[in-house]
């Protein structure tokens, strides 16, 4: 179950980096689109993997690369239809971030890391490749902006440790805490929650 969540998530991270470089006017440039949407949904299962010293998955899995380039498939013949709705982008990063913060936690913690320091570790898998992403169509991090981004995966990352030490059955706790961080994430984007606002001194 965890292989083939990561690889679902990686096919929707792929569809939003490629949106996001679509939004941007690189539609000319079909490498621009696709190279868009490689980092975008390797570069958190990268990070975390090289934080663990381990080789990333996609190196040695060819399944991974297949899945972009589905992804990247999907989105030029579903383009019209995905920007005619300008949440598409934020639905297809939230699909993504609830599956690879699950997905990064529970690598991390097979590679025997403290529980807390592997909810940081699903944190980062979810949201780096998206910070590249965003930081690639020349936008701002939706990290280094006020919106419920980076807390939602932290709180889902913390379910997954509550209820794995309760002893919850694990495919169980994993649709659980995946759903609950995309919960969060689309309620706050519906509803304009934001984190408080820092004053300047």
């Amino acid at each position: 179950m965890i292989y083939w969540l990561d690889l679902i998530g990686t096919f929707v991270f792929a569809i939003s980096g490629a949106l996001a470089a679509w939004d941007k006017k690189m539609y000319h440039d079909i490498f621009g689109v696709s190279f868009t949407a490689f980092v975008t949904s390797i570069g958190g299962g990268t990070m975390r993997d090289l934080i663990l010293g381990t080789r990333p998955v996609w190196v040695n899995d060819s399944r991974y690369v297949i899945a972009i380039v589905l992804g990247v498939g999907v989105t030029i013949l579903f383009r019209a239809r995905f920007l005619r709705y300008r949440r598409s982008i934020f639905l297809f990063d939230t699909l993504g971030i609830g599956f690879y913060t699950v997905i990064g936690l529970q690598k991390a913690l097979a590679f025997g890391v403290h529980p807390w320091a592997a909810v940081i570790l699903g944190m980062i898998s979810a949201i780096f490749g998206g910070v590249i992403r965003d930081m690639m169509v020349n936008e701002i991090p939706l990290i280094f902006s006020r919106q419920i981004y980076a807390t939602a995966c932290l709180a889902g990352a913390a379910l997954y440790i509550g209820l794995r030490h309760l002893g919850v059955d694990q495919d169980w706790n994993m649709v659980a805490s995946i759903i609950l961080v995309i919960t969060i994430r689309l309620t706050a984007l519906r509803k304009g929650w934001s984190l408080p606002y820092l004053e300047k001194q």
